[in-house]
């Protein structure tokens, strides 16, 4: 396509031309012809698109985010005469990364690795990757796409957090029942999948629906933590605020999850995911929340709450005073309350809610420091 460079060059030599044609002026007149013909050179010169095959690889494609991720190109000459040094463009997300190819005989290959930007959490694309072709003169460029482009995901960050005590059995010598004998409660019944234990059909259930259903039984011994991501966007100041708002709930689902115990997070768009808690859903809680943005209409921490239920732990994020106060009147119906409150300190202290547990943080090293243990 020709330039802005180009444009002008064009324009001005049929405005210069029009105007010495009819005066007679044969130098003006081969000058401005002169310019038109240097606009069609550089048409010609970007014509001829390079044969390159692109590979690229990202290592590793998921991260936390502010760590490190590597983008590696294999860039091979499939034309017919050897390459120069070319510059090319990468881009990540809306950020354009400069990637210097080496000069590349027929038929050879040359590997470039750079560094991606992970400040931003979510799906990073990458690529495909640019080069833009233009004349000495500038005059007009033709920019071509190679290769596909891949997926980085940037995911929040966290920190190791002990789970919180609430739905173990406990003697008064401080030691935790582990044993099945009631422990074990009904939570519903669902379709029977093969591999079911035949004691656990509800035939109750069944005569009623003409579907073979069993029962569902949750032991009520582990540690059970709900966590709220308060997602509305006043709550928080800035992007920051809120990026460090969703690392401290990974933070907690996380934690509790490797360790096996059960996890149920919700948002402002409702509930995000339920796990029984294990390496693969502690990876997953991850994941999601790598998706997760801040709206205008999400509905209010309270409101989650109420959806909630009740039992376990609950564990409340925001970046709102107000909303601290709200969940006092649901004290009753977990073991134990956190609330973490996300924002640059005032210099007051928290706000006081009977049986509640207050935590203010500026960054995400102080979540694991005022932790309760």
């Amino acid at each position: 396509m020709i330039t802005r460079a180009g444009w002008g060059t064009l324009a001005a030599s049929v405005l210069l031309y029009a105007v010495a044609a009819p005066l007679g002026y044969q130098q003006a007149g081969a000058l401005s012809i002169g310019g038109i013909v240097a606009v069609g050179a550089g048409l010609l010169w970007t014509l001829r698109r390079p044969r390159l095959e692109v590979r690229r690889e990202v290592t590793p494609v998921k991260v936390a985010r502010g760590e490190a991720a590597i983008a590696m190109l294999r860039v091979t000459n499939r034309g017919r005469w050897r390459r120069d040094a070319l510059e090319a463009h990468d881009t990540c997300r809306d950020t354009a990364i400069v990637v210097a190819v080496p000069p590349l005989a027929r038929n050879s290959t040359g590997t470039v690795s750079y560094r991606l930007p992970t400040r931003r959490r979510g799906e990073t694309p990458v690529g495909p990757l640019r080069l833009d072709r233009a004349d000495p003169f500038g005059l007009a460029r033709r920019t071509t796409s190679y290769g596909q482009a891949d997926l980085l995901l940037v995911r929040p960050r966290t920190v190791p957090l002990e789970p919180l005590n609430s739905g173990r059995q406990r003697h008064l010598d401080g030691s935790a029942s582990r044993s099945p004998s009631g422990t074990i409660t009904f939570n519903g019944v669902r379709d029977y999948v093969i591999g079911d234990d035949l004691r656990h059909i509800h035939w109750r259930s069944t005569a009623r629906t003409g579907t073979l259903m069993v029962k569902e039984l949750e032991d009520v011994s582990l540690p059970y933590t709900t966590t709220i991501l308060d997602t509305r966007a006043e709550s928080y100041g800035d992007d920051d605020e809120f990026e460090l708002a969703v690392d401290a709930a990974a933070s907690v689902a996380w934690s509790a999850s490797r360790r096996r115990f059960p996890v149920r997070l919700l948002t402002g768009a409702g509930e995000l995911l339920s796990v029984k808690g294990g390496g693969e859903e502690s990876e997953e809680v991850l994941d999601r929340l790598a998706l997760v943005e801040r709206t205008a209409d999400a509905e209010t921490p309270m409101d989650s709450v109420r959806r909630a239920g009740s039992g376990g732990a609950l564990v409340l994020v925001t970046g709102a005073r107000t909303a601290l106060t709200g969940v006092a009147s649901v004290r009753r119906r977990f073991d134990q309350v956190v609330c973490v409150w996300v924002g640059a300190s005032s210099g007051d202290r928290p706000p006081l809610v009977p049986g509640v547990t207050v935590i203010e943080i500026g960054e995400l090293a102080e979540l694991a420091a005022a932790w309760p243990r």
